[in-house]
C-alpha cells in the first residue's frame, strides 16, 4: 500500500477484526483512525442495494470540489467501470472481502492523478445499512487537485484481500498482465490457486 492513510485504516481493521471476515459497525471508532479520517468513507446500501456515500472525508470530498455524501459510489466512475464497480461491491458485502485498487482521476480540463482505493467489508444484521469502510487517496500531491475537480475514477489495478487473511501485512498491487482476465469485477491471475472446471463460472 502506498499511501499511510490506506496502511492506517487496514492495519485499524484487521486488528478490530481479529480472527473473524469483517468487524461490525459499532466496532468502528473514527477517533482510532485520526490521522486517516480525512482520507476515510463509509458506503451504506440504499432501499435498492445501491451503494452510496454515508460519511465521506474531508480531503476525499476536496478530490471533487464538493461534498459527495449521499452520492452513489458507482456514480463517481467512468461508464465502462461501473458494471465491475457494481460487482466488486457484491463481493465485498457477499464473500466479506477487501479491495486494494489503483485508480486514475481525470478531470474535465485532461489533468490525470493517480489514486489509491482501499474497500473494506463492514459486518452487518437487522436493518444496519452501513456495508464497508474505504480509504481515497491520491498517491501524489498535485497542485490542482481540491482546485480543479476529479470528474470521473477509472480502474487500473484491483486486488481482494482474502478473508481467511489473518497477517496486518497489506496486500500489493499488481498491474493486469496480459494473461490476466476480468472475473466478477476482480482481475485474476495465472499461477494462484486453481478452481476445479466444474467450479468455474463467468
Amino acid at each position: 500500500m502506498k499511501h499511510p492513510s490506506t496502511r492506517a485504516v487496514f492495519d485499524y481493521w484487521n486488528r478490530r477484526r481479529g480472527s473473524r471476515p469483517a468487524p461490525e459497525r459499532g466496532e468502528i471508532n473514527p477517533t482510532d483512525i485520526h490521522q486517516a479520517i480525512g482520507d476515510t468513507f463509509m458506503l451504506a446500501a440504499d432501499f435498492i442495494d445501491t451503494w452510496r456515500f454515508r460519511l465521506a472525508g474531508t480531503r476525499i470530498c476536496a478530490l471533487f470540489c464538493r461534498e459527495i455524501k449521499g452520492e452513489a459510489f458507482a456514480e463517481l466512475w467512468a461508464a465502462a467501470n461501473r458494471k465491475a464497480i457494481e460487482e466488486l461491491a457484491a463481493v465485498v458485502e457477499e464473500e466479506r472481502v477487501g479491495a486494494v485498487a489503483g485508480l486514475i482521476g481525470r478531470s474535465a480540463e485532461g489533468h490525470v492523478a493517480e489514486l489509491e482505493m482501499l474497500l473494506l467489508p463492514l459486518a452487518h444484521s437487522g436493518h444496519a445499512r452501513i456495508r464497508a469502510l474505504g480509504v481515497l487517496a491520491p498517491t501524489v500531491s498535485l497542485y490542482w487537485l481540491g482546485v480543479t475537480p476529479v470528474e470521473e475514477l477509472e480502474l487500473m489495478t484491483l486486488r481482494h484481500i482474502e478473508a481467511e487473511q489473518k497477517t496486518r501485512s497489506g496486500p500489493r498491487f499488481v498491474r493486469a498482465a496480459e494473461s490476466s482476465r476480468l472475473r466478477h469485477g476482480f482481475v485474476v491471475y495465472s499461477g494462484g490457486r486453481e478452481i476445479p472446471p466444474g467450479e468455474r463460472t463467468g
